[in-house]
C-alpha cells in the first residue's frame, strides 16, 4: 500500500482548494475591519475605546482557546470535520451583525467569529502544509497567510465601498451571508481529509523522531509556550505582533475618521495594510530559501517602524504608505513564525503544536484590545501608535538574541533534521 505524495504541485487541486478556504476565512473576518469599529459610534453610541475594543477581546480569547483545542481535534478526529464545524459556527454571524440592537450582541458575533477563524483557518493552514510537504513548508505557510490576509484586505476594501455607498448595516452583511454559505458547501462536498499526509511523513522519521511522537497532550503545551527557548521566542513575538493587527482593527478607523476620512478612504488605508499579507507567498518561500530568523527579525522592526510613521505623518496619501508598509513588516515575520513552530514539531503533533503557537500568538488580540484601549481613554490614539511600536521593537530584540535558526537544512535548533523524503512512502 502507498502513502500519499506530498508536494503543491502533486496536490494542486485540493491545494486550490485550500488557498479558496483560507480566502473565504479573511473575507469573512474583513467583513468587520472598516464597517464595525465604525458602528460603535455611529449606530451605538460607544465612545469608550476599551467597550469598543470588547468585541475584539472577545475574539481574541475565544480564536485562542479553539487554535489549541482546534489542533488537538484535528490530530486525533481529522482536519475536515474539525473545519466544517468552523464555517457552522459562522453562519449566525452576519444575522447578528445585521440584527443586533446593542453593541452586546456584536461582541456575541465576535465570539463566533473567534471560533470560525481559529477552527477554519487553523485547518486549512495545516492541511496545506501537509499536502506540501517539509521542503515546501515555508511557501505554503506564505500561501495561506497571503491569501487569507489577501481575503481580510478585500473584505475590508469592499464593505467600506458598500458602507459608504449605501449604510453601515445590513447591506455590507449580505456580501458576508454569500461567504459563508459557499464555504461551507466547499468543506462539505470537495475538500479531502490531510490526516494520511502527516501519517506519510512521519512513516519516514529516525527512531528518536518516533519516540518523540508519544507526547502527551500537556507536554506539547508546555514544550511549544516555555521549555523550548526558540518556541517561545516565536510565541511571545507572535504575540506582539497582533497588536499591530488589533490596533489596525480598531484603532486606524477610528484614528482616520477622526482626521476627516470616510468610510471607502478608511476601507483603502486598512485594506492596503492587509493586502500587503500578499507578499507571504514570497516571504515564506524566502524563509524556505535563507531561513526563517532574517525574515522574522527585518519584519518585526519594519512593521514597528510602519506603526510608528501613521502618527508623525500628516495626509492620505502618507498614511496609505505607512500602513502598506507595516503590512509589508507583518508579511515578512507572519509566515515565518510559522514555520518555526511546524518545523519543530513531530508529524503526528504538529497540529497541536501549531495550535499552541497559534494560542498564544492571537491572546494578542485580547491582551492588545486591552491594552490599546486603557491607553486611548486614559491617554490618547495616539499614544497608542507608540506603544505597540515600542512593544514591537522589544519583542524584535528578543529573538535576535534568542531565538535560534530552526530551517530543516540548515538550522541550529537542536531539534532540527534533514527534511524528510517528499515521495510517497512504503507501509
Amino acid at each position: 500500500m502507498q502513502h500519499p505524495t506530498q508536494g503543491i504541485r502533486e496536490n494542486w487541486k485540493q491545494f486550490s482548494l485550500q488557498v479558496f478556504t483560507v480566502f473565504a476565512v479573511g473575507l469573512t473576518m474583513g467583513t468587520e475591519r472598516t464597517v464595525v469599529p465604525l458602528m460603535a459610534d455611529e449606530t451605538f453610541g460607544v465612545e469608550s475605546m476599551v467597550v469598543i475594543g470588547s468585541f475584539v477581546v472577545s475574539f481574541g480569547l475565544v480564536k485562542a482557546l479553539l487554535n489549541l483545542y482546534s489542533g488537538k481535534w484535528a490530530d486525533a478526529y481529522g482536519r475536515k470535520p474539525v473545519l466544517i464545524a468552523g464555517w457552522l459556527s459562522a453562519v449566525p454571524i452576519p444575522f447578528l451583525l445585521i440584527f443586533a440592537p446593542s453593541w452586546g450582541w456584536v461582541a456575541v458575533g465576535n465570539v463566533l467569529l473567534g471560533v470560525n477563524q481559529g477552527v477554519a483557518w487553523s485547518m486549512s493552514m495545516i492541511s496545506k502544509i501537509e499536502l506540501a510537504g517539509p521542503s515546501e513548508r515555508g511557501l505554503a505557510a506564505g500561501i495561506d497567510e497571503a491569501f487569507g490576509y489577501g481575503g481580510v484586505a478585500v473584505g475590508a476594501w469592499l464593505t467600506g465601498v458598500i458602507a459608504a455607498s449605501y449604510s453601515l448595516r445590513p447591506e455590507p452583511f449580505y456580501f458576508l451571508m454569500g461567504v459563508v454559505a459557499l464555504a461551507l458547501l466547499i468543506a462539505v462536498f470537495w475538500i479531502e481529509e490531510t490526516l494520511p499526509y502527516a501519517k506519510a511523513e512521519a512513516g519516514g522519521a529516525s527512531g528518536e523522531d518516533r519516540d518523540d511522537a508519544d507526547l502527551p497532550f500537556w507536554d506539547i503545551v508546555r514544550r511549544a509556550t516555555y521549555e523550548d527557548p526558540t518556541l517561545f521566542a516565536a510565541a511571545q513575538a507572535g504575540h506582539v505582533e497582533n497588536f499591530v493587527d488589533t490596533l489596525v482593527w480598531i484603532g486606524f478607523p477610528l484614528f482616520l475618521a477622526a482626521q476627516g476620512l470616510d468610510p471607502a478612504q478608511i476601507g483603502v488605508v486598512v485594506g492596503v495594510h492587509s493586502g500587503a499579507y500578499f507578499l507571504q507567498v514570497y516571504t515564506g518561500r524566502l524563509g524556505d530559501q535563507v531561513g526563517r530568523k532574517p525574515p522574522i527579525v527585518a519584519g518585526l522592526l519594519l512593521a514597528g517602524a510602519g506603526v510608528l510613521g501613521m502618527v508623525l505623518v500628516e495626509g492620505y496619501a502618507l498614511w496609505i504608505l505607512f500602513s502598506g508598509l507595516s503590512g509589508v513588516g507583518m508579511a515578512l515575520h507572519y509566515p515565518n513564525l510559522i514555520s518555526v513552530a511546524g518545523d519543530v514539531a513531530h508529524p503526528l503533533w504538529r497540529s497541536t503544536g501549531l495550535g499552541v503557537y497559534r494560542m498564544w500568538r492571537d491572546l494578542g488580540y485580547a491582551v492588545g484590545a486591552v491594552l490599546i484601549g486603557l491607553t486611548v481613554d486614559l491617554f490618547s490614539i495616539e499614544i497608542a501608535f507608540y506603544g505597540v511600536a515600542a512593544a514591537m521593537l522589544v519583542s524584535d530584540a528578543y529573538v535576535l538574541l534568542r531565538m535560534e535558526e530552526t530551517h530543516p537544512e540548515f538550522g541550529t535548533h537542536a531539534s532540527v533534521t534533514a527534511p524528510r523524503s517528499t515521495e510517497s512512502v512504503p507501509e
